[in-house]
């Protein structure tokens, strides 16, 4: 990623609901708030501009203005206040209120919004207590009188401490009753990415959706908070202090411009501000990190994969910043800088509004163009703001021609939409040289449909469209599909409580993809938006263990139960190796990896050009496979940091399949009854015995507790609803 020097010199805008007092619009019509600021030849902001001095355009269409008001802010420290605050008893904090649309115009004029959002989901307790430190310090001596500060806290849900005040004590006393070490707990359970050192564990699945691993969960509490700071027309800065954001391996690319794309809308800046300051890490790793294996202990390549593991944390902090306008304090000690950063930026500027006159609920991008009137066109000024909105959509007023052309925007929209929850998981099997089956399956949680009454049947569709690129941005493969969903009324309620899985797949060569898809249902006209880089490795040449995918699921279904209504091709069943072709039934991947106490876990994966034993007559080339044969061993374990906590039984598979030259499938059934709800890593152990070989793939799983027994009379659960 380039990072590039923004700052809130690029100011944004605003759609916000129309005034309740105007009675000349009528409630379609949107208020549209632009701040822009204004700088002359010498980058001085000019201060004496009036409504008149502007002109607004949107896409082309002169707008009428109806305000045009200054920002003129301080940026004089205010006298230095004593750390005894921090002792003072907490104030009762205030019933939040719902935001007035038409006082918040005026409610922090001359005031400069910043909010302090501790992530301590991301933090471990000494980053915590560098954090809240860095905090009573900027308030204690740094704060001006233009300065209006709100302190959030994300730890397992978002909470505002207290909304925006210029009250030192109050501030500090909040700071000073934040409990420390709280959802420390958190940290590092989602931070098993895929191990770049190893060919066999390029695939982690997206495991952020259902509310159990936590990496997107992060951007989703900033796009929350920028979306309950939306009301205020001001710009407001978001200064987020964490650890790092950490990838999973596939992950959703659309989380995280869903949430840029909701601060440019809500006019807000992340200022992220690494909490771990400038760091030296010690070669293989701290005491807390397992040692690099192999030869990578003495080659460099364990230690590269940790600095790129920090990096990668860093980059998603850089693009929050640089993309909403703000800037990232990373490898500092001073974390006040951050905040001292957003004084600096956050000058005088102009908070212009207009009511748009296209009053189309098409979701569609509008542009804005803001421009000096003739009569200022003298002062040569330089303008600075964010250059366009997109519209809102009413899904119900929409026509049948609308709905599938909203499909193919919400494919190519740079603006993801992420209403509808999805976890998709991406995988690769070998089918011949230089051919790979590449699986896709979606799991969309059962709440999420809006289901109605046709007779004795609940009904509603899913719509599916999808599109992988190849490194040159070329467009390989596409699907779409339209899946109606039929079930009786009586068991409407259970599937609400249940995921739906869509399965599909693609005929790829080895190289880099992107992949693009979007999933809506059709009741409410919900809609969301995934999209991941991923990897299909040359697993014909090197000489690395050459392994698949590898699978982990707790369920099995008919083939024709599970893809019903799916239009999927008869050549691409054949060619799927989660289908045994002998019995019609099919491995359904647990995308979300979320498994109960007494279910089994079945992992599944496939080696490919295993060893023969030396001397055989009869080689991996040999034309009729029951004479082929290796040893193949391999385990299940489950950690938690460094503690084994389970191992499974060893499994040894010796004869090659029919369905491809060199093909060995691996199965593993293994129970977990005893194991304990938590959040552990799970490694599969596989030992190429004639070859000497090995590879260790490592992914993220999660135990829950056990669901309380279901009423008499109700499905079973875990099952998979017709249709789906």
């Amino acid at each position: 990623m380039v990072r590039r020097f923004v700052a809130l010199l690029i100011s944004t805008l605003l759609a916000i609901p129309a005034l309740p007092q105007d009675a000349n619009f009528s409630t379609t019509v949107k208020l549209v708030v632009v701040d822009c600021i204004v700088t002359d030849k010498n980058g001085r902001p000019i201060e004496t501009l009036t409504q008149d001095d502007f002109q607004i355009f949107e896409d082309g269409k002169p707008q009428q203005i109806r305000t045009a008001e200054l920002q003129r802010l301080n940026t004089k420290p205010l006298p230095p206040t004593s750390f005894a605050a921090r002792n003072a008893p907490l104030p009762p904090r205030p019933k939040s209120q719902p935001v007035d649309t038409a006082a918040a115009l005026t409610k922090y004029q001359d005031r400069r919004l910043i909010v302090i959002f501790l992530d301590f989901s991301s933090m471990d307790t000494p980053e915590q207590i560098r954090a809240t430190q860095a905090a009573e310090k900027f308030i204690s001596t740094q704060l001006t009188a233009s300065d209006m500060v709100s302190i959030m806290m994300y730890s397992s849900s978002l909470q505002t401490l207290v909304d925006f005040t210029d009250d030192r004590d109050l501030l500090l006393a909040t700071l000073h009753k934040v409990h420390i070490g709280e959802g420390a707990e958190l940290v590092g359970q989602a931070d098993e990415g895929a191990d770049s050192q190893d060919q066999s564990g390029q695939f982690v699945a997206d495991e952020t959706e259902f509310n159990i691993f936590n990496t997107d969960l992060k951007l989703m509490a900033l796009e929350d908070a920028a979306r309950k700071l939306a009301p205020y027309p001001e710009r407001k800065a978001l200064v987020y202090f964490s650890s790092g954001v950490q990838k999973t391996g596939v992950d959703n690319q659309s989380q995280l411009r869903a949430t840029v794309n909701t601060a440019v809308q809500s006019n807000v800046a992340f200022y992220p501000v690494d909490a771990r300051g400038l760091t030296a890490s010690a070669p293989g790793g701290d005491a807390t990190q397992a040692a690099a294996v192999g030869s990578n202990l003495y080659s460099g390549a364990g230690q590269q994969t940790l600095r790129e593991n920090f990096y990668n944390q860093q980059e998603t902090l850089d693009t929050l910043a640089a993309d909403t306008g703000g800037k990232a304090l990373l490898d500092s000690n001073d974390l006040t800088l951050g905040l001292r950063q957003v004084q600096q930026d956050v000058n005088s500027y102009y908070v212009l509004a207009y009511y748009s006159t296209n009053t189309a609920e098409d979701g569609r991008y509008r542009r804005i163009q803001v421009k000096l009137a003739p009569r200022a066109a003298v002062l040569k000024a330089k303008l600075s703001y964010r250059e366009g909105y997109y519209a809102s959509t009413t899904f119900a007023k929409m026509r049948e021609a609308d709905k599938e052309a909203q499909l193919a925007r919400a494919l190519a929209s740079d603006n993801p939409v992420t209403d509808l929850p999805l976890a998709v998981e991406v995988d690769y099997f070998r089918v011949a040289k230089g051919k790979y089956f590449v699986p896709l399956s979606v799991k969309i949680p059962g709440s999420a449909l809006a289901f109605k009454n046709k007779g004795s049947k609940a009904a509603t569709e899913l719509d599916f469209i999808g599109q992988v690129e190849d490194a040159k941005n070329k467009a390989v493969a596409a699907v779409r599909d339209t899946i109606p969903i039929k079930i009786d009324q009586t068991v409407a309620s259970e599937v609400t409580r249940k995921q739906i899985q869509y399965d599909t797949g693609f005929t790829l060569a080895p190289g880099k993809y992107k992949l693009r898809f979007v999933a809506r249902e059709n009741g409410e006209g919900k809609t969301g938006t995934f999209e991941t880089g991923f990897t299909v490795p040359d697993l014909g040449s090197g000489a690395a263990l050459r392994m698949s995918s590898v699978i982990l699921s707790n369920q099995r279904e008919p083939v024709k139960r599970q893809i019903a209504g799916a239009n999927i091709k008869k050549k691409l069943l054949d060619q799927n190796p989660l289908i045994d072709p002998a019995t019609g039934q099919k491995t359904v991947p647990n995308v979300t990896r979320v498994f109960r106490p007494g279910q089994n876990l079945s992992v599944y994966f496939e080696v490919y050009d295993p060893a023969s034993p030396a001397g055989a007559a009869n080689d991996n080339s040999s034309a009729n496979p029951a004479n082929r044969f290796a040893s193949i061993a391999a385990t299940v374990g489950l950690y938690q940091g460094s503690k084994k906590v389970f191992e499974s039984r060893p499994v040894r598979v010796y004869r090659l399949s029919a369905r491809g030259d060199g093909v060995l499938p691996v199965r593993i059934e293994t129970p977990l009854t005893g194991i304990a709800p938590g959040q552990y890593t799970c490694q599969v152990n596989v030992i190429d015995e004639f070859g000497k070989k090995f590879a260790f793939p490592r992914t993220s799983l999660a135990v829950l507790a056990q669901a309380p027994a279901p009423a008499p009379g109700s499905a079973v659960p875990g099952s998979t609803p017709p249709g789906s």
